[in-house]
């Protein structure tokens, strides 16, 4: 069984027993339960349910692993012909989700 649930203006594809890095959710703690209750789809194999736009009373549960800093992404700025260059790094927070279980 598997659904798409949204968090932090994305949709993610869960299943139980795997890990999903999101946007960082604030108040968020290590060892923490978190419920994630926008499911937009919930499918088991043979049958397929959509929301419109969410499934009502549908939602995953989740524990946080751990509140982190997602690699360095470089952003690189340059001007041809004028000598104009800049490089800024930046690392998005996230937390790390371990999905435990989907209710339909």
């Amino acid at each position: 069984m598997y659904a798409i649930v949204k968090t932090g203006g994305k949709q993610y594809r869960v299943e139980e027993g795997i890990n999903i890095v999101v946007e960082k959710l604030n108040g968020a703690e290590a060892g923490q339960e978190i419920v994630l209750d926008e499911v937009l789809l919930l499918a088991d194999g043979v049958k397929a349910t959509i929301g419109k736009p969410v499934i009502k009373g549908a939602s995953a549960v989740a524990k946080v692993v751990a509140q982190k800093r997602a690699p360095k992404i470089l952003v690189f700025k340059r001007k041809p012909k004028k000598g104009y260059k800049k490089l800024q790094g930046h690392r998005q927070y996230v937390t790390e989700l371990e999905i435990t279980k989907i209710n339909a």
